[in-house]
């Protein structure tokens, strides 16, 4: 696709160096072809006739009229003449012509050198202008067929550039009484664009380089036109890549608001009416009721703490100030940390200790272990412990999180890790929905990767991929 491209451009570039190159070999030809003839039958001129003299003479006329076009071939043709009637004609080495014949052939030479150089000028030209055509309406073709993407402005202007040669292109907005710059392709502008064409709404584009022809102009305004419609589209698109992000905004935000009306609500709702029942005087508790009651708002506090916690740990990934210290990390003090608290009949954890040191943030990995931990807990059978495993795996080092429970289809793997989703909506106990959204988002940002399977035998195992230290 790149050499199509190149070659489409290269159409419209031909007027400038390609007529150049063009000239100058035509004149170089006139300087070495001429005199090479001229020396090569001088010894041969008693032999020849003077028609046949100019007959290959018109040979080199045509030849350097087809390489250089009209002006070396009228310099060719009038070079020609005066060679053959210096050289060729009676009395030699003079200007001076003695038989009228050779008057009448010198002249008629001319006349066909001049008018063979014309015609090849003129289909040179014509094949020039179709090619330049056709070149133009492939470029235009390609532009204006092409999706707009984020791409499509400098595509735009990189065209431009390539095809006529420019140091630099820019599209420029006006903006009140004075112009900002929109895009630019190859070096900043300097401020004396050779060229300056208007598009639309505002938009102009200028470039800096060489000066261009009149036809150069006239494609360079069609693609100033293309240029406007490749900056309004990619407007338009920002618009709408700003509106779906308003309304994911607003999407999480009612999510947000759902959770926090039933998960956070839930916990106080429990805090409260145990201090209330505490603070009653005419009921007397016995120690069991009273440690009870306790252990109602224990739990329910550090319940309102872990949610809490998340909804501040989510609104640092999305807002991207997440701070991440990765260094050497032995993975069993991390887990071995993270499930401070937790019964060994509940978890039942597997790390080895010769395990190599791996490169992660501890508190972020010590957070992520937590969540998998809870998410595992929330969905296995009473009785069975979740299983917290770790291996060596070539590079990586690999923990895996396994729970027993129902688990969760294939289809529905990556709509797990989505912000408030909770796919077990019926469970009073499952969480605000971000455990396993923050769990993925801190795997990531330590380096590492989460990734959910099937358990064998039925449940869900989320694997934790850590790169370990060089």
């Amino acid at each position: 696709m790149v050499e199509n491209d190149r070659s489409q451009s290269s159409g419209t570039r031909m007027a400038r160096p390609g007529l150049r190159r063009r000239l100058w070999a035509g004149l170089g030809l006139v300087v070495a072809g001429l005199p090479a003839l001229t020396v090569a039958l001088v010894p041969v001129r008693d032999r020849l006739a003077l028609e046949s003299v100019l007959l290959l003479y018109l040979l080199v006329v045509v030849l350097i009229a087809v390489t250089g076009g009209l002006l070396p071939g009228v310099v060719a043709a009038l070079a020609a003449v005066l060679l053959a009637n210096f050289f060729f004609t009676t009395p030699y080495h003079t200007l001076v012509v003695d038989q009228q014949d050779s008057i009448i052939a010198l002249f008629v030479f001319v006349l066909v050198a001049v008018t063979v150089s014309v015609t090849v000028e003129v289909a040179a030209r014509y094949r020039i202008a179709a090619v330049r055509s056709r070149s133009e309406a492939e470029v235009m073709s390609r532009l204006t067929t092409e999706p707009v993407t984020d791409d499509s402005l400098m595509a735009v202007l990189e065209e431009v550039r390539d095809s006529f040669g420019m140091e630099s292109v820019a599209l420029m907005e006006r903006r009140g009484d004075t112009d900002h710059l929109a895009a630019f392709a190859g070096r900043p502008v300097r401020g004396n664009p050779v060229i300056s064409v208007p598009a639309r709404n505002g938009l102009r584009l200028v470039a800096e380089g060489p000066e261009l022809f009149a036809e150069d102009r006239r494609l360079l305004t069609r693609l100033a036109r293309a240029a406007a419609r490749a900056w309004e589209g990619q407007q338009l698109a920002g618009e709408a890549a700003q509106a779906r992000q308003l309304a994911e905004i607003d999407r999480l935000r009612a999510a947000l608001l759902a959770a926090v009306g039933h998960d956070l609500r839930t916990p106080l709702a429990g805090i409260k009416a145990a201090v209330s029942s505490l603070r009653q005087r005419d009921v007397t508790w016995t120690p069991a009721e009273h440690d009870e009651l306790l252990a109602t708002i224990e739990e329910s506090a550090d319940r309102l703490d872990d949610l809490i916690a998340n909804l501040l740990a989510m609104s640092r990934l999305q807002a991207g100030a997440l701070s991440v210290d990765r260094r050497p990390v032995v993975l069993q003090e991390v887990v071995a940390k993270a499930l401070v608290g937790v019964p060994a009949d509940i978890v039942s954890a597997d790390v080895p200790d010769d395990l190599p040191l791996v490169l992660a943030d501890p508190g972020l990995l010590e957070r992520v272990i937590a969540n998998l931990v809870d998410n595992a807990r929330r969905f296995t059978p009473r009785g069975v412990p979740v299983r917290v495993t770790a291996w060596p795996d070539g590079d990586s080092a690999c923990l895996s999180v396994i729970d027993s429970g129902p688990g969760v289809p294939a289809a529905d793997w990556e709509q797990m890790f989505t912000p408030f989703q909770r796919l077990d909506d019926h469970r009073s106990d499952s969480g605000v929905g971000l455990g396993l959204a923050i769990a993925r988002g801190f795997s990531d940002a330590i380096g590492g990767s989460l990734v959910p399977s099937s358990t064998p035998g039925g449940g869900l195992t989320m694997t934790v991929r850590l790169p370990l230290m060089p």
